[in-house]
């Protein structure tokens, strides 16, 4: 029976991360979350930006191609090192998961990409840990997921099906995933919310921020606006010996945002 359960949590470890890996590669944050307050309070600018970050396409996409690749690596071996770098993953996740709920409440944890986009409650946390005890138990199952699908035994089978409906149970996932299957069609980006922390996440990947960066004197900007289908977010910089503005229109499309740049040299007197 101990074996039956080894092995169920390699079958149950890698369909988590194949589909944590689906979800990150298709399902983008709806708009509407990532508050700039915290119950009043301004969050931190080092802190929304790291978040910003966090939330950013390139470190998602990044993030689901490798627990696409764990996912795989344990259904067709049962090497060890696979099952120490799941391990590993896990505990990491559980502690992301826990700081995020102490110092990110309004936040996210984005496990299941866009899909994670509520902020992180105690089924999350639970969740997380009981990830990371099916992780610890794995490390001494003999089989790899295929060779366990192979012959599925009766143990395997009552075992899985109750851990997929305890961990179904602790997901709001899915009644994000119901919400939004129920969801018009995206809204013209003229009339579509977007936050200023999508806004900072398009922003500061884009190859226009990375062209500019080092000519900026400070992190906040002198002005932000909107029109139509682009904000506007206006930086104080220093180009060639002499005082400029730099002004990013940064698109507030659902997808494919575009990001493009302007200088502006005030006008002397």
């Amino acid at each position: 029976m101990v074996t039956a359960f080894q092995n169920t949590q390699v079958l149950l470890l890698a369909a988590v991360l194949l589909a944590a890996c689906a979800a990150k590669l298709t399902v983008r944050e709806r708009a509407a979350e990532a508050p700039d307050h915290v119950h009043g309070v301004p969050v931190p600018a080092g802190l929304a930006r790291l978040t910003a970050v966090r939330r950013s396409r390139g470190m998602t996409v990044g993030l689901g191609l490798g627990e696409g690749v764990l996912g795989l690596a344990l259904l067709v071996t049962s090497h060890l090192s696979v099952r120490l770098a799941t391990t590993v993953a896990f505990a990491a996740a559980t502690w992301v998961v826990g700081e995020l709920r102490v110092r990110r409440p309004d936040a996210g944890c984005g496990c299941f990409g866009g899909l994670s986009a509520k902020k992180v409650g105690r089924r999350s946390v639970l969740r997380a840990v009981l990830f990371t005890a099916a992780a610890v138990a794995s490390l001494g199952a003999p089989l790899a997921g295929v060779d366990v699908l192979r012959d599925v035994q009766v143990q395997v089978g009552l075992v899985l099906a109750v851990e997929v409906a305890l961990f179904a149970a602790l997901s709001p996932e899915l009644a994000e995933l119901l919400e939004r299957r129920k969801m018009p069609a995206d809204l013209p980006c003229e009339r579509r919310h977007s936050p200023m922390s999508e806004t900072y996440a398009t922003l500061y990947e884009s190859a226009a921020w990375a062209g500019h960066e080092n000519a900026i004197a400070s992190a906040v900007p002198l002005d932000v606006w909107r029109e139509g289908c682009w904000r506007f977010v206006a930086f104080a910089a220093r180009m060639d010996d002499q005082d400029v503005e730099l002004v990013f229109a940064v698109s507030t499309a659902e997808r494919d945002r575009d990001v493009r740049s302007a200088v502006v040299v005030p006008a002397t007197v």
